[in-house]
């Protein structure tokens, strides 16, 4: 149906066309009833004659006209008229994204502007039950005023689909070689399946749009439809960086968890990406502040010449973000309670709100408990060496670690214990081999954390499992009704990036929105809120809060690393302000003591050329960026060299290779950087969660521990060439760093029951390795294959061993131990060469002030 300018289409009065397309003819029309001027799309007439697909077609565009958002473009009215159905639209004055595409990529900034208003359109939609399907640059509109319109909510269902589930080409696209594809470029997985749709089908689109806006390119393009497929099925595009050296790396992180193929590994909510494209859209590109620089950002910056002292800091830093409307607010005060150099682990208040128990480390002396007093800055030990304080029950009773131990990166373990805070006996003790612990608020049964079976459990009561997974659990803490328990829930071992969620006595559990590339510190506050310290990106933590159902908002900011520890019922909490690093120090050729390669603020050695020359390492922290940082460098000193993203893996035997893993607090993907000149390779997930990977000696294999979903960690060899990885154990079984033997047949292992064995890569049963006790950590293999380094894990100084794996005989190498060893809490693995002549490892190193914050709102 063509429409001549003048004549009228039921109540409207055509004005001139506008465009023409598959879906139909667009007017500009005015509606004299209202005396305003309409869009109209005109649908072909043969669309009338499916009965089914135009009652649905009527359906979802009321639904669509219910919509009421900025972001939307409103629907009016819907009719049908000489057999054709129409829908009227506001008239919108612009361009489309298309068109604006047309002249290249976007900068940054408009893009990330384009993209939030896009996700705030797509999750009203979504909230309401709407699925757009069909969302690509042709439907976004920008007007004139640089607001975007979604176009089209509804017109996605009228395309034909086979009965078979098999998508029908010729209605999304041309075939011929060379024609530029155009709907089938911005399909999920999912769809060109002929699966259904939902809300992360639009998720999926809406990442092609953004990447393309950022790029300048199509995210998957293909000559043929098929190629498109393929790409879509079965591929990553570029590294936006590769096309745009302008993007800062938290973005490029957000478009690919958007692009995920597997719809469960996406971004559940649109709201989830508004949100996250929010935290960063006051930093640049380049990893800068943006030209426009809120008020309270612009208060951050002018603290340096202010503060004189760290109490100053924390009183000037902290700023509410959320919720907050103009005017000023009376920020937090901070009221400093300790003044000794060294770690504060635990934090609690006793049940009269103003005693204060914490566990703490000074100058580098073992981990004792004090107790303090909120009007006093004076502290006295408790009496209680070697302890440590999971909680206070309401009715005064302790939960204490006793002997509490190093296990891994971020996670310590000791014997849970009972014991009154007013003292007098001895503790009694409960379980071995406990993490976190909680107390509900009738001081019944505790809540606790412990690995089972080479599983991170909750458990409340004690044998009851709520939760489990293969990363790592921390900060649990029971509701004051007692009826759920909040924790911090890290998907990765060794990576303290993760989410906050929360578990009912069921077993129900619930995930609240974002993700965190640190979140460490949690507490219930009094209006039932999960109160909880963590960073979107970098290193230095803020204080959120969140409803159970809800999105988390920001409560105070300060400069670097804040510690939630506890709060009391009338909303006072104790935090730590924490200094974080994490050094490398090391000896290599020419030198006789070691030389600090510390090189951002967390560096993390991974492994050295057998000639002691170069360090490969990682940063993770506030430098290292949102998606961390892969570093060589040079052990004589010279500058380091960053590779790209991700987290080091290891070298390849022959050193042009350095292996790692990117979105390593999301879905990690291995990657291969060269050390030279060339490009990066990526090895595909194969549907695995990877956790630690190490080469082996011929350079073309992996030994790597990583999880299937819903199971357990085991360990697979993979061909980095391609195929399928096999795996060689049951679950339970993870390798350990640069594990494989020098010839190739055996990988040295943890076992479910935590003793070290060798295990064959030919198939075959493990032995266990002689002498060898839970407390040793294989640090790699002598360059002969007869014997395995060896450090303790759970002591400082870390004592290392070469042990035999025939014999059993151990014979010490070395004691590793900065000599500055205030606030040490930890030593990793060392990376020594196989003749044992040159090595690197890291400490991390925290420093900690306890404050007590008032004025929390």
């Amino acid at each position: 149906m063509t429409l001549a300018a003048g004549s009228r289409l039921g109540p409207y009065e055509i004005l001139a066309p506008i465009g023409a397309g598959g879906m139909g003819e667009v007017y500009r029309a005015k509606d004299p009833r209202l005396k305003r001027e309409v869009a109209i799309k005109v649908l072909p007439a043969s669309f009338s004659q499916d009965a089914d697909r135009l009652r649905r077609f009527e359906q979802e565009a009321e639904a669509a006209g219910g919509l009421n958002h900025p972001n939307i473009t409103a629907v009016y009215d819907l009719g049908t008229a000489d057999g054709a159905p129409y829908i009227v639209t506001e008239l919108l004055e612009g361009e489309t994204l298309r068109s604006r595409l047309g002249a290249g990529a976007l900068s940054p900034r408009k893009a990330i502007d384009y993209a939030i208003q896009t996700a705030k359109g797509l999750a009203a939609a979504h909230e309401k039950g709407i699925v757009h399907r069909d969302l690509k640059p042709e439907n976004l509109f920008l007007t004139k005023d640089g607001r975007v319109k979604i176009l089209d909510f509804g017109l996605a269902k009228l395309k034909p689909e086979k009965e078979s589930g098999q998508t029908d080409l010729k209605t999304v696209s041309a075939t011929e070689p060379g024609v530029v594809l155009g709907t089938m470029g911005y399909m999920s997985p999912e769809q060109v399946r002929g699966k259904p749709a939902d809300r992360r089908s639009d998720i999926f689109a809406f990442g092609t749009i953004f990447y393309e806006m950022l790029s300048g390119q199509r995210a998957f393009r293909g000559e043929t439809a098929a190629d498109t497929i393929t790409a879509i099925l079965t591929k990553e595009p570029p590294d936006l960086s590769q096309t745009n050296k302008d993007i800062h790396p938290g973005i490029d992180r957000i478009v690919r968890h958007c692009l995920e193929k597997n719809p469960e590994e996406r971004f559940e909510s649109a709201r989830d990406v508004a949100f996250d494209l929010e935290a960063l859209s006051g930093v640049s590109a380049t990893g800068g502040m943006a030209a426009e620089i809120s008020p309270a950002i612009r208060r951050r910056r002018i603290l340096p010449l202010l503060a004189g002292t760290a109490v100053l800091l924390l009183v000037i830093g902290a700023v509410y973000l959320a919720g907050k409307k103009a005017g000023y607010v009376e920020p937090p005060s901070f009221r400093q309670l300790t003044f000794r150099r060294g770690t504060i682990s635990f934090a609690r208040f006793a049940p009269d709100g103003q005693t204060i128990l914490y566990g703490s480390a000074w100058e580098g002396r073992p981990v004792e408990i004090f107790v303090s007093r909120s009007e006093s800055p004076e502290s006295r030990p408790f009496g209680l060496a070697g302890a440590d304080i999971l909680g206070i029950s309401r009715s005064g009773e302790m939960a204490l670690s006793l002997g509490r131990h190093i296990v891994g990166p971020f996670e310590s373990s000791g014997t849970l214990a009972r014991m009154g805070v007013a003292g007098g006996g001895a503790p009694r003790e409960v379980l071995e081999d406990v993490e976190w612990a909680d107390w509900p608020p009738d001081g019944g049964s505790l809540a606790v954390v412990r690995d089972v079976n080479g599983r991170n459990r909750l458990e409340f009561p004690i044998g009851k499992v709520l939760y489990e997974t293969a990363g790592w659990i921390s900060h649990p803490r029971v509701s004051p009704k007692g009826d759920l328990i909040a924790f911090l829930d890290h998907p990765v071992r060794g990576d303290d990036g993760g989410s906050v969620a929360v578990v009912d006595r069921n077993g129900k559990k619930t995930t609240l929105p974002g993700a965190f590339e640190t979140v460490q510190g949690l507490a219930w506050s009094p209006r039932g809120e999960v109160w909880f310290t963590g960073a979107r990106s970098g290193a230095n933590r803020a204080l959120y809060a969140s409803a159970v159902s809800g999105n988390p908002r920001l409560l105070a900011r300060v400069t670097g690393i804040l510690t939630l520890h506890d709060v009391t019922r009338d909303g006072r909490a104790l935090m730590t302000h924490d200094t974080n690093r994490q050094e490398i120090l090391a000896r290599g050729p020419g030198l006789e003591k070691e030389r600090d390669l510390s090189w951002l603020d967390w560096s993390q050695a991974t492994d050295l050329t057998p000639d002691g020359k170069t360090l490969l390492f990682s940063e993770s922290g506030e430098g290292g960026g949102p998606g961390y940082s892969v570093y060589v460098r040079k052990m004589d000193g010279s500058p380091a060299v960053r590779l790209g993203e991700g987290s080091a893996g290891g070298l390849s035997p022959d050193g042009k290779w350095a292996l790692a893993a990117i979105r390593q607090a999301t879905d990690p993907q291995l990657v291969l950087y060269p050390t030279g000149a060339g490009e990066p390779r990526f090895i595909p997930r194969e549907g695995l969660r990877i956790q630690r990977p190490a080469w082996f000696p011929d350079g073309k294999r992996l030994a790597v521990t990583a999880n299937e979903p819903g199971h357990g960690p085991r360990i697979f060899i993979w061909d980095i060439a391609g195929g399928k990885p096999r795996p060689l154990t049951p679950e339970g079984y993870r390798n350990l760093p640069r594990a494989v033997s020098p010839d190739g047949k055996f990988i040295a292992v943890r076992g479910p029951d935590q003793k070290l064995y060798l295990y064959p890569t030919a198939g075959g049963e493990p032995t266990a390795v002689p002498g060898a006790t839970p407390e040793d950590t294989p640090a790699g293999w002598s360059g002969d294959g007869r014997s395995l380094y060896v450090y303790r894990r759970r002591e400082l100084p870390a004592r290392t061993f070469l042990l035999d794996v025939t014999t059993g005989e151990k014979r010490l190498w070395k004691e590793l131990m900065p000599a500055d060893s205030a606030g040490v809490t930890g030593i990793a693995p060392p990376i020594i060469t196989p003749d044992g002549s040159f090595y690197a490892y890291s400490c991390l190193r925290t420093l900690s002030d306890l404050y007590l914050v008032e004025g929390l709102k």
